[in-house]
């Protein structure tokens, strides 16, 4: 797709790009029959960006363990044995040198991750130069570093940081079985803060922590009922770590993941929704239809944090054989903006098939 493709897909306000979202219309998408539910996300899909494109980022873990969160998911978490070897800050040049390589392997963001509660005010000139040399070298820069105050979110913001990563994990109704140092309520109020700041927000969460469907609904409503879209959703499947308390909650089935994915990109259409953790135990198969439900974000490397992820040359080896190709970020529909500047024919046309609840429940009582 050309540069000038790309703007036309823009170019006139869309009826899609909604905030009011029930759970019983969420749920009803779900309910969809699988053929009929991807068929939907990847026609949304193709409205908002060009279906063979996928964003590559890397993330590097700046700091690792000793956190003092309780997240029943991580094994950087202070409460728990996961004989994870705590590591103190990365040092600016070492993040360089990572970069660097991410970028020779076709990253065009550069993630950064460290496990804080919230950055310390002695580490903030650190993660600052982080973000400044980092864009020096031509990537995107993400962080996620915990909680933010807005001092915190306005110097990152200056700093010229364009993602902060804080996901809400799941829904406001199973979050108390996962985590209990931190409200939900603190989760929103960093987002806030990030999107005052004026940085664009990746947020999503984790599927198969015991949760229920209804719960992957709520988080979903959750992320599609902020006030502006988050840019990046990333869909994490949970990777189960001895030692800590989900190690050994049942394994979630991949076609209830794809299904997920299908209906966080029908709610958020313009956001990149980007395939995370887990994705080292998915077989090809899964990721394509993946992709082909609307995924269009990928984490490109050999770990991710402290797990492992799909080396490198698999996933090239993969892209060409889907005929996938990495966006160019120059083009990306991702900013809040574009939200009311897409493709001229979407408003044109009527498009019956997305009346998601009418349609939802009338096919579920047909089947």
């Amino acid at each position: 797709m050309t540069d000038t493709q790309a703007q036309q897909r823009r170019s006139q306000p869309s009826d899609l790009v909604r905030h009011d979202w029930h759970r019983d219309e969420i749920e009803a998408l779900f309910q969809l029959p699988f053929n009929e539910l991807i068929f939907r996300a990847a026609q949304v899909h193709r409205q908002f960006f060009d279906p063979n494109a996928v964003q590559i980022s890397t993330l590097l873990s700046i700091k690792t363990g000793a956190c003092p969160e309780d997240c029943a998911y991580c094994p950087q978490s202070g409460h728990y044995n996961t004989d994870l070897e705590k590591e103190k800050l990365l040092e600016v040049e070492k993040v360089l040198e990572e970069a660097r390589a991410a970028r020779e392997l076709g990253a065009s963001r550069f993630c950064m991750g460290a496990a804080w509660r919230s950055p310390r005010q002695k580490d903030m000139p650190y993660v600052l130069d982080m973000v400044r040399q980092v864009k020096e070298l031509g990537l995107e820069t993400c962080m996620t570093l915990g909680m933010l105050t807005r001092e915190d979110a306005d110097q990152l913001a200056e700093a010229g940081l364009d993602y902060y990563n804080h996901n809400l994990d799941t829904s406001p109704e199973y979050y108390g079985q996962v985590i209990t140092t931190r409200t939900y309520n603190d989760r929103l109020e960093t987002l806030a803060n990030v999107r005052d700041a004026g940085m664009k927000v990746c947020c999503g969460g984790i599927v198969g922590m015991g949760e229920e469907r209804n719960d992957r609904a709520g988080l979903l409503q959750e992320l599609a009922n902020l006030p502006h879209h988050p840019e990046s959703v990333p869909i994490n499947m949970l990777i189960k770590i001895p030692g800590t308390p989900l190690e050994n909650v049942e394994d979630l089935d991949s076609f209830e993941f794809i299904r997920t994915i299908a209906v966080a990109r029908i709610l958020m259409p313009a956001a990149h929704v980007r395939l995370s953790a887990g994705r080292e135990d998915m077989n090809d198969e899964t990721q394509a239809l993946c992709f082909f439900a609307g995924a269009n974000s990928i984490f490109y490397g050999e770990r991710l944090l402290t797990t492992d992820n799909p080396e490198a040359q698999h996933d090239r080896a993969l892209f060409e054989r889907l005929g996938i190709h990495p966006l160019d970020p120059r083009v990306e529909a991702s900013d809040e903006s574009t939200e009311h500047a897409l493709r001229a024919d979407v408003a044109a046309q009527s498009a019956p098939w997305y009346d998601a609840l009418q349609s939802g429940q009338t096919e579920t009582a047909q089947h």
